[in-house]
C-alpha cells in the first residue's frame, strides 16, 4: 500500500538518524576544543609578548638610589653624574649622551691637563630605562632631545651647551640638532648608529649595508621596525639566537675592536647597574626608538651654525662592524656642514683608545686635533 513503510526502512531511517546525531555531536565537541585550544594558543601568545614591568628605582622591588637626580616635568627622574672642573669655574659645559647598554657611569675619559687647561665641565647622564633613570614607555626621538634641555636647565648650563653622543647615543644628537639647534654650542657625534630606514639613503646603498650585518641581527632590527610589539619576545626567547650585541658577543667586532674591549673590561666594575631596572625599557626601547619610523630624517637637516657659531663633527672608524662605514660617508656627503672625520683601520670603539677623547673634545671646543 502507498505510505506503508517496511520495518526494515523504519531501522535504517532510525540508524541514520543516530549516526547523524553522532556525527554532530563528536562534529560540535571537536570545533569546541578547537576554539579552546586557539583561545589558549591566543593567551599563551600574549603573555608571551607582553614584557615584565620595570624594577623602578627607588620602588618596593627597585634598586636603590645611589645617583644624583632631576625630576623632570613629566614626573620622571634623571640620574646624572659631573665631571671635570666645578660648573661655575666652567668656560666649557658638555652633555655627554651614552651609547646601548651603557650607563652615566661610561665617562669621557678626559686627561686632567686638557680638563684643566680648557675648564672642561661634562654631565652624563642615565637615558631612561638604564641606570637609575625612571623608565619613559612613551619615549620617542623627539622626547629625548626634551629631556636634555630640561637637565640642562635644571642644571644652569646656560643658554648653550655642547652635546657628545657616542653611538647609539649619537642618534639623541641628531635629534637635538632637529629640536634644540638654539641651545647647542656645538655637537660630535662618535661612532653613531644609523637607522637604515632614514629617508634620503639610496635604496641599494642601505640594503648593501643592511646585508653586512649578521642574519640574527639583521631580523632584530626587522622586528623592532616593523612588529615593535614583538621586541621582547624576540630578544627573550630561546629557540633561535637573537641579537649579538645584546648577548655580547665578539664576533661582532673589528680586530682592533677586541684589542679595545681587553681594556674595556678591566675597568668597567658597573655593568651591572647598566640592565637593572631590566632589559626592556632600556636595551629594547632603544631599538624601538632607534630602529623605528623617525618623525624626520637626519640627512635633511638644515645647517644648525649657518654663521659659524658653532660646528658639527661626525667621527667614525673604516673598519666599523657594528654601523657601516659608508652609510656615514653618504650622510657626510649630504651634508657638508658637517665636518667628517674617518679614522683609517679603526673599528666601532676607537674612542676608548688612549688620547682619543682628548682629540675628539679640543677638536669640537677649540679646533685642535
Amino acid at each position: 500500500m502507498a505510505g506503508k513503510i517496511s520495518a526494515a526502512s523504519a531501522r535504517a531511517h532510525t540508524r541514520k538518524s543516530k549516526q547523524n546525531t553522532s556525527f554532530k555531536l563528536l562534529s560540535g565537541i571537536f570545533t569546541k576544543t578547537l576554539l579552546v585550544l586557539f583561545v589558549g594558543a591566543l593567551a599563551w601568545a600574549y603573555q608571551a609578548i607582553q614584557p615584565p614591568p620595570p624594577k623602578t628605582c627607588g620602588s618596593p622591588d627597585g634598586p636603590l638610589i645611589t645617583a644624583s637626580r632631576i625630576k623632570l616635568r613629566d614626573g620622571r627622574h634623571l640620574a646624572y653624574k659631573e665631571h671635570g672642573v666645578p660648573l661655575e669655574a666652567a668656560k666649557y659645559k658638555i652633555v655627554k649622551v651614552h651609547g646601548f647598554d651603557s650607563c652615566r657611569l661610561d665617562a669621557v675619559p678626559l686627561s686632567p691637563e686638557l680638563v684643566e687647561r680648557l675648564g672642561i665641565y661634562v654631565v652624563s647622564f642615565d637615558r631612561p630605562g638604564y641606570g637609575e633613570s625612571d623608565p619613559n614607555p612613551k619615549r620617542t626621538v623627539k622626547s629625548m632631545a626634551l629631556d636634555i634641555e630640561e637637565l640642562a636647565d635644571q642644571l644652569r648650563l646656560g643658554s648653550k651647551f655642547y652635546v657628545i653622543g657616542i653611538s647609539m647615543g649619537g642618534q639623541v644628537i641628531w635629534s637635538c640638532l632637529k629640536y634644540i639647534p638654539h641651545r647647542l654650542a656645538g655637537a660630535t657625534l662618535v661612532a653613531p648608529v644609523v637607522n637604515y630606514w632614514w629617508s634620503g639613503f639610496p635604496t641599494n646603498l642601505s640594503n648593501q649595508a643592511y646585508q653586512q650585518m649578521l642574519p640574527q641581527d639583521q631580523w632584530v632590527l626587522r622586528v623592532s621596525h616593523y612588529a615593535p610589539w614583538l621586541t621582547y619576545w624576540w630578544n627573550s626567547q630561546k629557540w633561535f639566537p637573537s641579537s649579538s650585541v645584546i648577548a655580547h658577543s665578539i664576533d661582532i667586532f673589528s680586530s682592533e675592536d677586541q684589542k679595545l674591549l681587553m681594556k674595556i673590561s678591566s675597568t668597567r666594575n658597573h655593568a651591572a647597574q647598566v640592565r637593572q631596572q631590566g632589559e626592556y625599557e632600556s636595551l629594547h626601547r632603544d631599538l624601538i626608538v632607534g630602529f623605528g619610523a623617525w618623525e624626520f630624517s637626519p640627512l635633511e637637516l638644515d645647517n644648525p651654525f649657518p654663521n659659524n657659531e658653532g660646528s658639527v663633527h661626525v667621527w667614525h672608524g673604516d673598519e666599523d662592524r657594528l654601523v657601516p662605514v659608508t652609510l656615514q660617508r653618504y650622510i657626510a656627503e649630504q651634508l657638508p656642514w658637517i665636518r667628517y672625520h674617518e679614522l683609517p683601520g679603526a673599528g666601532h670603539l676607537f674612542m676608548v683608545a688612549d688620547g682619543m677623547w682628548d682629540n675628539i673634545v679640543k677638536t669640537l671646543l677649540v679646533g685642535e686635533k
